[in-house]
């Protein structure tokens, strides 16, 4: 445990000025980021009596090595810069809303020649409309099967399309005349770009002009005696009645509103959103959140807003139409990402000061407040009850998480005599077929919970780069060479960060002002874990135990977890540590160490795939797969190709004297082939014997 006293700044090396500062621990990494409108007056504020402060501050004081800042304008340039170091480092005290469940959203992809609409899930793409989210995926797919009758635009994934284009026929959506096969040229590229938009114009809530539209067609239809093209109108209408109707009015002045609602408790609160365009809920979100800092309600809403509006500037930033050109505001406001009103249920501390922010992603004024009357008070009571339900079902899920993940750390801890919880523990492990193609994983745990996004694997090399003669040598060279790459970056570390002086190294535990272009990503082995596993028992735990002490590491604990009895071996010790079967500690060791074994799996295959596909052709230079077919056609197996001469080969179609040179160059230092498969016939891409 640190004493924040002594990283504390100095007296008046705090500006009182707006600003964004972090504070790291001893290995560098960012535990905390917040912004301040006068620095001064809010770093003090850390570092008063550790009696005085909320528990969850002074866990983050007492964790932390170092604080840094960055002075900036304006209280809104702190804003925006608070939210983009937050999506950068991931800080563990930072409060960090998740989406309870993935939605899917309603999707146009615009920039495609021949756009295409679709259910899609995840992170927003550069080009691509979206409307939403949505409840259920069915219910997008419902609304498009109406839509599709009057706006029939392509559907159908990219294969389906190459192959009806190559066949000259439409799939069954052209025949029955939902869709406009522009696979076999009904319709242009141009045309067939404006239906879509049209289809996008009617999802946004234009939904009168192509009523009226249809209406007056049908109208001249009937009046020239037509009534099998009006009676086609007259169901088209219908259809988009039908879909207009599944989105009830619940505004009825048409307002363009997104309502949140906030309901939870000391530890972890429940979020939704209900977006309504055209006085219409378009969509509903919604997000469980565990408060690891101490913050109120107003605080929380500000973080909410700058999580999902940033999140959409950021996608947006990158679409179609501001590649071209389009200023950020525009294309924010363009696509209703930003609505005319706000609706929170507490006003956050600086709603001046986001509005602002807002106003300037939209392009127009932005309206923050709490209704406090009316339908939209009333919709805001909904979405709260939604929110409650939300939260009642998230504790019936996670009922027990956080104190079983707590409870298996605190067992961990207690076997293996630590000094505290494990709270980041690495696991590694070795997959092979005999020997050969061996790859390594390591898989990362943190507060007891997988980190993916730190997950490595390694190609064993081995002393002469052939691989190692076995598990406990493949061991020993993945701990060298991932701790041997943490010591390195750890001690070039402090080249990255700077103080208040020109070309002053600052090193991670000293504090003071950073430029906002100082900082970036971590790096990748920048982190040393707490504990070490090893999937195996005494010798793999030997191997990995001699190397940390090669390398001097003496801080990490290391344990290895064995298949056979599920037996937990200590470095030097003769016998094991035995956890009980119902252990939670035993429970959280199984899975770390069969995420590793997955994982490292996983990479052996691929790994192994990738080689059985190899030729000894693939490294000829010039020489391409039509080739390399040519030749083992002609010459009946990789034997015979390497007994032939530079004339014999150049003599196959499409061959010339100088490829022909090049492929006996290539062949000419391997031994011929022998055995009863050695004149067997090759294909090309099979591995060689």
């Amino acid at each position: 445990m640190a004493d924040p006293a002594t990283y504390r700044p100095a007296p008046g090396q705090v500006p009182d000025s707006p600003g964004v500062y972090r504070f790291r621990d001893e290995h560098g990494r960012v535990l905390y980021v917040g912004k301040a409108k006068n620095l001064r007056s809010r770093l003090g504020s850390y570092f008063q009596d550790l009696a005085a402060l909320h528990p969850r501050t002074q866990s983050m004081v007492t964790s932390a090595a170092s604080v840094e800042w960055t002075v900036v304008g304006t209280e809104v340039e702190a804003l925006a810069l608070e939210y983009s170091w937050i999506k950068e480092f991931d800080p563990r005290f930072n409060v960090k809303y998740r989406d309870d469940k993935s939605y899917p959203y309603l999707a146009v992809t615009l920039a495609d020649t021949f756009p295409r609409v679709q259910v899609m899930r995840g992170a927003k793409r550069p080009g691509t409309r979206y409307f939403g989210p949505y409840a259920h995926a069915w219910a997008i797919r419902e609304t498009v099967d109406l839509l599709l009758r009057v706006f029939p635009v392509r559907t159908c994934s990219a294969g389906v399309f190459k192959r009806a284009h190559q066949q000259g026929r439409p799939c069954l959506l052209g025949y029955i005349d939902k869709c406009s096969a522009p696979c076999v040229g009904r319709i242009s590229p141009e045309d067939h770009h404006a239906l879509a938009e049209d289809f996008c114009a009617f999802m946004a809530g234009d939904t009168a002009r192509f009523t009226r539209r249809l209406t007056e067609r049908m109208r001249e239809a009937a009046a020239s005696l037509d009534y099998e093209q009006a009676a086609r109108l007259r169901d088209d209408i219908g259809a988009l009645e039908r879909a207009t109707e599944k989105n009830a009015v619940v505004l009825k002045d048409g307002t363009d509103a997104d309502i949140f609602a906030l309901v939870g408790d000391d530890l972890e609160a429940a979020v939704q959103v209900f977006h309504v365009r055209d006085g219409r809920i378009r969509g509903q979100r919604g997000w469980v959140v565990e408060k690891v800092e101490d913050v109120t309600d107003g605080e929380l809403v500000e973080h909410l807003l700058q999580q999902v509006y940033g999140a959409e500037e950021a996608a947006l930033g990158r679409a179609g139409s501001r590649s071209r050109g389009e200023p950020a505001a525009r294309s924010l406001a363009g696509s209703g990402a930003v609505p005319r009103e706000v609706l929170v249920p507490v006003l956050p501390p600086d709603v001046a000061q986001l509005g602002e922010w807002l106003a300037g992603l939209r392009g127009s004024r932005v309206d923050i407040r709490v209704p406090q009357r009316g339908d939209k008070r009333e919709l805001a009571e909904t979405v709260r009850r939604n929110a409650e339900h939300a939260l009642a079902l998230h504790r019936t899920k996670r009922a027990g998480d956080l104190t079983t993940r707590s409870q298996a750390l605190r067992e961990i801890q207690e076997a293996l005599g630590l000094t505290s919880a494990p709270l980041r523990i690495e696991c590694y492990d070795i997959s092979t077929t005999q020997g050969t193609h061996q790859m390594a994983s390591m898989v990362v745990f943190e507060d007891g919970l997988p980190r993916k996004s730190e997950y490595r694997t390694f190609a064993v090399r081995g002393a002469d780069g052939t691989g190692a003669r076995d598990d406990t040598a493949a061991m020993h060279e993945v701990i060298t060479r991932r701790f041997r790459r943490y010591l390195a970056e750890q001690s070039e570390s402090g080249d990255l960060e700077l103080d208040g002086g020109p070309g002053e190294a600052r090193s991670p535990g000293t504090s003071g002002a950073v430029p906002p272009e100082v900082g970036g990503r971590p790096s990748r082995f920048a982190y040393p874990p707490h504990l070490v596993v090893v999937d195996g028992g005494p010798p793999q735990v030997a191997a990995a135990a001699r190397a940390l002490a090669e390398l001097g590491v003496d801080d990490v604990a290391l344990c290895g977890l064995a298949k056979r009895l599920e037996e937990v071996w200590l470095p030097g010790e003769d016998y094991p540590v035995i956890l009980e079967r119902s252990s939670e500690g035993l429970y959280l060791l199984q899975r770390v160490r069969d995420e590793a074994h997955r994982f490292a799996i996983t990479a052996h295959r691929r790994r192994r795939s990738k080689a059985m596909t190899v030729s000894a052709l693939d490294d000829v230079p010039g020489l391409g797969p039509a080739r390399s077919r040519a030749l083992l056609t002609h010459f009946g197996s990789l034997k015979r190709l390497r007994a032939a001469s530079v004339e014999e080969i150049a003599s196959v179609p499409g061959m010339g004297e100088r490829t022909a040179a090049a492929v006996v160059a290539a062949l000419g230092g391997t031994p011929a082939a022998t055995g009863p498969d050695a004149d067997r016939r090759e294909v090309p891409g099979m591995l060689e014997a």
